[in-house]
This record gives structure tokens, C-alpha cells and sequence, in this order.
């Protein structure tokens, strides 16, 4: 069976950058799924996010009750992901900071932990 990966992607009020962002990722590889993790946004995102994953079974989505930040977000995320028994787990953040195609390759020996740190403000991403 083909490694499956989940990225992690955190929002409040990033209903602009959605519908960019997901099939950015989704297109990277076809074992890569997406869970949005909204905090309540109150621009729509986490129902934009559900139409979303009703349109791809590819794309998930978990509602939180309010702002409940970053880290727990990714912790939540990360907890359903390994709920489901996925491979490998990516955060991602909603605001394009993130360099989308320099991290989402996930293939390595087997058995060997990967790390894998992507972001704007790092040379070469």
C-alpha cells in the first residue's frame, strides 16, 4: 500500500488564501491529503473548507469552538493523522509563508525518520 501523507494546515479567517492553497498542495502528489483545523473564523473559511472536502475526498476538515491558537491546532491535527494512521504529517500555514514544493516530498529509506523545516524567511525555503 502507497505511504500516505496528511498536511496540517491551521486557519482563522484565511478565506482568500484557501481555495489557492489546497489544490496547490493536493497537486504535489496524489498520496498527499489535506485537514484544515479552523478556529471559528468568522470570514467563512470553515465553511468554505467544508464544501471543500465535500468536493475531494482528499481534503478534511475539524471545526474548533473559537481561537484556540497555532500550536494546539497542529497538536489536534497531528492527533488525527495519527488517528488514521497516515505516514507522514506536514504543517502548513494558511498564509502562503510556507514554501509549498520545497518539503512535500516524503520518500526515505525505510524506517528512517524524516524532519523536514520549510519556510519564507529560511534560505532556500
Amino acid at each position: 500500500m502507497p505511504e500516505k501523507a496528511l498536511v496540517v494546515i491551521p486557519t482563522y479567517n484565511e478565506a482568500v488564501n484557501l481555495p489557492q492553497l489546497v489544490p496547490q498542495v493536493l497537486a504535489q502528489d496524489p498520496r498527499i491529503d489535506v485537514l484544515v483545523v479552523d478556529d471559528n473564523s468568522p470570514d467563512g473559511t470553515g465553511a468554505l473548507a467544508d464544501e471543500m472536502s465535500r468536493a475531494n475526498p482528499r481534503v478534511h476538515t475539524l471545526h474548533r469552538e473559537g481561537k484556540l491558537g497555532l500550536g494546539t491546532a497542529y497538536i489536534t491535527g497531528f492527533k488525527w493523522a495519527l488517528e488514521r494512521s497516515y505516514d507522514f504529517m506536514f504543517e502548513m500555514d494558511a498564509d502562503f509563508s510556507t514554501i509549498r514544493s520545497t518539503c512535500l516530498s516524503f520518500s526515505r529509506p525505510s524506517g528512517t525518520p524524516m524532519w523536514c523545516l520549510g519556510h519564507a524567511t529560511c534560505r532556500g525555503g
